[in-house]
C-alpha cells in the first residue's frame, strides 16, 4: 500500500507535484472481498503511523504502548535530524502482520489513517507566511489495484465520510502541523536536541510512558496546570495526546503554550548547577591540556628543528 503524503519528511516528497483534488472531485473506486486484488495492498504494506493510529490500535489489540510498539512497529528517521517516525511492521514478504488471511484486515474498524484514505493521499501544505496548513488530496493509482475499475462514482468528501477519516484527521492534525513547521522552518528552527527527540517519540507514540512523565512530581513542579488537567490525562489518552502536542510546540519551537510554575527556571538552574559546573570544568581542563600539549610540541620542535632526535654512542 502506498503511504499517505503529508508533504513533510524527504522520503514522502515527490519530484513532481501530484494533481490536487478537492472535496467535490469525483472518482471511481470500490474495494470489497470479490474484487480480484482483494488484500493485495496489505501484502505489500508500507504504512506510516500517526499518534491517534497507535492509540486506536493498541486499544483494539489490548496492549500497552510498549508492547504494541515492540510487536507491531519499526522506527525510521523522518528527516535529516532523525525525527523519529514509525511504520507498521510487516513479515519478511512485506505483508501486514494484522492481515487475517483471505478475510482481510483483522483490525478494520480501527485501521490506520493511511489505510482509511487509500486510494487517496492526504497532502498537508502551508503557503509561505501562512500560520496554518491546508488539507488537500491526491489520487494514488497502483497497477495491482482493480478498485478503480469498479462501477461506483464517489466524491472525495463522500469517501472521507464513508471511511471515517475526519476523527483521525482532527486528532492527528496538530502533529502534522508540528512536522510541517519543523520542515518548512529549515535552519531557522535548527536541529532538535537528543532530549527533544526523545520527548517527541514519547509524546507521539508511547502514551503510557508519557503519562508517567506528566504525572511525575518533577513535571508538576515545572508546569502550572490545573488539577483537573492532571485528572483528565491520567484517564484519557486523547487528553494526554493533546497535552503532548502543546508540550512539543513549546519544546521544539519555544512557543509559550504551557505556563511554568513561579521559580521553575531558577529551580532547574539550581538542580543542574553542579552538572553544568562539572561540564564547564571538564571543558576548561581539556582546553588547558590541549594548550599545554601544543606548547610542548612547539618547544620540542624548536630544540630539534630538523626533527632529528638525540642519540648516545
Amino acid at each position: 500500500m502506498s503511504d499517505n503524503k503529508f508533504d513533510i519528511p524527504d522520503q514522502f516528497d515527490s519530484p513532481t507535484m501530484p494533481a490536487m483534488l478537492t472535496e467535490d472531485t469525483r472518482f471511481n473506486f470500490r474495494c470489497h472481498k470479490d474484487v480480484s486484488c482483494f488484500n493485495a495492498c496489505c501484502k505489500c504494506a508500507d504504512v506510516t503511523l500517526a499518534p491517534y493510529d497507535i492509540i486506536r490500535l493498541k486499544g483494539r489489540l489490548g496492549m500497552d504502548s510498549a508492547e504494541f510498539l515492540n510487536k507491531h512497529t519499526v522506527p525510521f528517521p523522518m528527516d535529516q535530524h532523525k525525527t523519529p517516525g514509525l511504520k507498521l511492521k510487516t513479515n519478511d514478504d512485506g505483508a501486514c502482520l494484522l492481515l487475517d488471511g483471505d478475510n482481510g484486515c483483522s483490525v478494520y474498524e480501527d485501521r490506520p489513517t493511511v489505510c482509511r484514505y487509500y486510494p487517496l493521499g492526504l497532502l498537508s501544505m502551508r503557503e509561505k507566511d501562512a500560520t496554518e496548513s491546508t488539507q488537500n488530496y491526491s489520487m494514488i493509482s497502483e497497477e495491482h489495484c482493480k478498485g478503480h475499475d469498479e462501477d461506483r462514482e464517489v466524491t472525495v468528501a463522500e469517501y472521507r465520510e464513508e471511511q471515517g477519516v475526519e476523527e483521525y484527521d482532527q486528532l492527528n492534525r496538530d502533529w502534522y502541523q508540528l512536522i510541517l513547521k519543523k520542515k518548512s522552518g529549515g535552519p531557522s528552527v535548527g536541529a532538535p536536541s537528543e532530549m527533544s527527540l526523545q520527548l517527541f517519540f514519547m509524546a507521539s507514540y508511547n502514551a503510557d510512558m508519557f503519562r508517567k512523565f506528566v504525572l511525575s512530581e518533577a513535571f508538576k513542579t515545572t508546569y502550572d496546570l490545573l488539577p483537573e488537567t492532571y485528572e483528565e490525562v491520567e484517564k484519557d489518552d486523547i487528553a494526554l495526546l493533546k497535552l503532548g502536542y502543546r508540550l512539543l510546540r513549546q519544546a521544539l519551537f519555544a512557543e509559550k503554550t504551557m505556563a511554568e510554575q513561579d521559580g521553575a527556571w531558577d529551580k532547574r538552574v539550581e538542580d543542574r548547577k553542579e552538572v553544568w559546573e562539572a561540564r564547564t570544568n571538564a571543558e576548561v581542563d581539556k582546553r588547558n591540556k590541549d594548550v599545554e600539549e601544543q606548547m610542548q610540541a612547539d618547544t620540542d620542535g624548536e630544540k630539534n628543528p630538523d626533527g632529528e632526535g638525540c642519540s648516545s654512542n
